[in-house]
């Protein structure tokens, strides 16, 4: 249910949480907020997840930082003492590549973006430019500069970029604008984003507000919210929206993702989301369930193994 947060929204209680797990059979969870922030993983997550797999619960792991592929996702989660597997995790990178194959994309894509979106794009086979290869380009604007770009280019791909520069923004204006049929797509709009434990960064949301001031165009977006994830997963497991739960950090991208496919939604405020702008007036996406952090499901492992 979508509406505007009037009076206070309490905290799940023990029995909501044993609820929640004993109709539950899938959990998708963000990653940054929720798993970990920053390098660090978030206290008492490993021992969640290993209690979620012992209920039989499938686990699987959403999030719209685009900087890594899922085998640069593997290599952090081990980094952070997670038993995870590959097919488990789903990154905007991906989703990228994903959306580009579903649709017979058979052109070049330029890519502002890093690694993680090559190597997914590589992974299906599809040509790129760009990337981290476009970062020390530059734009002098001397008398009678004239920027050529490849007009093979059929789609634009724009991800978080920590090297974005005016070759880039002008490189893919142009293929948008020019080159006939173009798509425009963006990983996610994510307007901040935790890339260190030490404070919010400016999210893919700013670049992505580049190129769409430049184009005039809005992006088809394949990350949360978009439901473009979700549909591969529950068609994989064969689950009903129903049976699926949401956790997530942020209202406007997980928990509005939960509410546009039909699943239970789970608000964590270990990351993005604060308890004032949950209760704000100004609010209007409210979470089925809210934890103070994801952990908070352990107070009641005796009892939702008894459940089960």
């Amino acid at each position: 249910m979508v509406s505007c947060a009037a009076t206070k929204i309490p905290r799940a209680t023990d029995q909501q949480k044993v609820d929640l797990l004993k109709k539950v059979e899938c959990f998708i969870f963000d990653c940054d907020g929720v798993i970990w922030l920053g390098d660090k993983v978030i206290e008492g997550v490993p021992e969640t997840l290993d209690m979620l797999r012992s209920m039989g619960k499938k686990v699987f792991f959403v999030t719209n930082n685009s900087t890594k592929s899922r085998a640069g996702y593997m290599s952090k989660f081990q980094s952070l003492g997670l038993d995870v597997k590959a097919e488990e995790i789903y990154s905007s990178s991906y989703a990228a590549a994903a959306y580009l194959e579903s649709i017979n994309f058979n052109k070049k894509v330029y890519v502002i973006g890093e690694t993680g979106i090559l190597e997914e794009l590589d992974l299906k086979g599809i040509r790129h430019i760009g990337g981290p290869g476009d970062a020390d380009k530059r734009v002098t604007l001397k008398s009678g500069e004239f920027m050529e770009h490849d007009h093979d280019v059929g789609a634009v791909v724009v991800g978080f970029d920590r090297y974005i520069n005016y070759y880039k923004i002008q490189y893919a204006t142009l293929c948008i604008r020019e080159n006939p049929g173009c798509l425009f797509i963006a990983t996610n709009r994510d307007a901040v984003t935790h890339l260190t434990d030490a404070q919010e960064w400016a999210g893919n949301g700013s670049m992505v507000g580049a190129i769409v001031g430049s184009t005039k165009r809005e992006p088809t977006v394949v990350g949360k919210p978009s439901d473009f994830m979700l549909k591969n997963i529950s068609a994989t497991l064969g689950l009903r929206p129903d049976q699926i739960c949401m956790v997530g950090d942020r209202l406007d991208t997980d928990i509005m993702f939960g509410k546009n496919g039909g699943l239970a939604t789970s608000l964590v405020l270990s990351g993005v989301t604060t308890e004032e702008v949950l209760n704000s007036p100004d609010n209007k996406v409210i979470p089925d369930y809210v934890l103070s952090k994801l952990p908070d499901l352990l107070s009641v492992k005796q009892a939702a193994m008894v459940a089960a």
